[in-house]
């Protein structure tokens, strides 16, 4: 099996360094961008299984460098690991807002880092792995295989977090499911993710449903549902 390809995308050279190191040491393909249009430019060229991406970058920040690779095909499903020096629980919406799938704040342990890029590689896998198939719900159709979502004739753009999260909610139509539920079983429950951050992605799902956005139900006092409206599945 060939090596995972990583990009770490940090302008404190000497962070980007030890960084550079542990992950091929660990056996990773490893390429570095220093800022964000050349971490841009370094996804184009090598197309890696997970970036790691400083928020504070120049050029292009962090939020809207994960913006732009989240607009080009070749990135929409890639996942994406913030790193941060902003503790406030604000700054980590707004990553994820942009299309993050999950985040790890300054001062951070190595190893800690390269436990948290593992796990998002096996929750990425496991929505991409063999025995995927299609749930149809009325107009919209989740397809595993492909990893895409169409709307009728359109397809979605969504982030990776938010076709995972869509994934689980369409096949358990009726399910009330809490936040935390859900980020168990969408997000992965190793992954450092804030309830509030559920209401996120629903709020930015909703939107790309746009008439369909009340196939989501909100559960006063619990989560979230999918309406149960005549689901069937293939494969």
């Amino acid at each position: 099996m060939p090596p995972k390809k990583i990009l770490i995308v940090e302008d404190d050279r000497s962070l980007a360094g030890v960084l550079e190191y542990n992950f091929s040491n660990a056996g990773y393909d490893v390429a570095c961008a220093h800022d964000g249009i050349d971490a841009i430019n370094q996804a184009r060229a090598h197309s890696p299984d997970v970036i790691v991406l400083d928020v504070m970058i120049p050029l292009l920040d962090g939020i809207e460098t994960c913006q732009r690779l989240r607009s080009e095909e070749a990135t929409r499903n890639t996942p994406v690991l913030m790193l941060t020096a902003k503790g406030e629980e604000s700054d980590h919406l707004t990553g994820f807002s942009a299309g993050a799938d999950d985040y790890v704040v300054k001062p951070f342990s190595v190893r800690v880092l390269m436990e948290r890029v593992k796990s998002l590689l096996r929750r990425h896998s496991r929505t991409h792995g063999p025995g995927s198939d299609i749930v149809i719900s009325g107009p919209i159709k989740v397809d595993r295989v492909k990893h895409r979502v169409s709307l009728g004739d359109s397809v979605l753009s969504l982030t990776p977090s938010e076709f995972r999260l869509l994934d689980t909610l369409i096949r358990n139509p009726g399910r009330a499911f809490e936040r935390s539920q859900l980020i168990d079983s969408a997000l992965g429950g190793d992954s450092l993710v804030l309830e509030r951050t559920i209401d996120v992605h629903i709020r930015s799902l909703r939107k790309k449903l746009g008439e369909y956005a009340d196939a989501i139900e909100t559960v006063r006092g619990v989560g979230y549902r999918f309406k149960d409206q005549g689901e069937r599945a293939e494969g």
